[in-house]
């Protein structure tokens, strides 16, 4: 069994912080004992209360998330707020918590290659405008009206919603990229892309891209990057051979 420090090097290998935005805080969160042997971790996006309490609860000593614990800075550790709260909880409990964000995003296999890879696209390209381009793009299984596609996006993501925009044109070349994605949008246009699916777009990017060729897609921030838990995971697994590995769907956000 790896130690808690030799699994985060080991995983800083495979998704090293070169990949990572300029803006991005990622990393070894919170490890009070890195000498530690990991036995059971759990795989997340979000290290919320519910996923602490059910990692204490199920002896888990470790936490590999998405999104990063500590994203801006801290300026005072209590009970009273909520990034410092849970990070008292996982130093109480034992449990070391590291995160991959950007960088996850942006790796082979990682977050957008997990999100095509559920929907079926083939010969998959890499877009974006700099060293580490994030989105993906490639062929749907088969053409598809705008409709269509939001039914089968939603289907294939299990995701509550799925919005659109755009005429009801026929689509095969779609672009992806899982979570925050407005700032791509043009970027998934000249990429060849038909339609451009992501997990958040505010009201003016999809009402003005009804003026565009471009067909817009939103089916949530969490539904769109969740795929890369099972790749991750599947990943630690072949490594560590000898460790516990589980999923644990930290979704925080309802939605009726």
């Amino acid at each position: 069994m790896p130690t808690k420090r030799e699994l985060y090097d080991y995983l800083d290998t495979i998704i090293p912080r070169s990949l990572s935005c300029d803006w991005d805080n990622d990393g070894l969160m919170c490890c009070a004992k890195p000498e530690d042997h990991v036995k059971k971790l759990l795989v997340t996006l979000d290290i919320t209360d519910a996923c602490i309490e059910y990692a204490n609860k199920k002896g888990f000593d470790t936490i590999v998330s998405h999104h990063p614990l500590i994203f801006k800075g801290i300026k005072a550790l209590n009970t009273d707020m909520g990034v410092s709260n849970r990070l008292i909880k996982l130093m109480s409990c034992g449990i070391c918590a590291m995160s991959f964000h950007t960088r996850l995003d942006a790796v082979s296999g990682g977050v957008n290659d997990a999100l095509a890879e559920v929907l079926g696209l083939r010969d998959v390209e890499a877009f974006g405008e700099n060293n580490s381009p994030m989105g993906r793009v490639g062929t749907l299984p088969a053409t598809m009206r705008a409709n269509e596609l939001a039914i089968y996006i939603k289907e294939k993501l299990s995701a509550p919603y799925v919005n659109f925009n755009g005429r009801n044109n026929d689509i095969k070349r779609l672009a992806v990229l899982g979570g925050a994605g407005e700032d791509e949008i043009l970027l998934a246009e000249k990429a060849g892309a038909d339609a451009y699916l992501t997990g958040e777009l505010g009201h003016h990017p999809l009402t003005d891209a009804c003026d565009m060729a471009l067909t817009l897609f939103e089916a949530g921030h969490h539904y769109t990057e969740f795929p890369v838990c099972k790749n991750l995971a599947k990943t630690l697994k072949d490594k560590f051979s000898d460790i516990e590995v589980e999923i644990y769907n930290s979704i925080a956000v309802k939605t009726v």
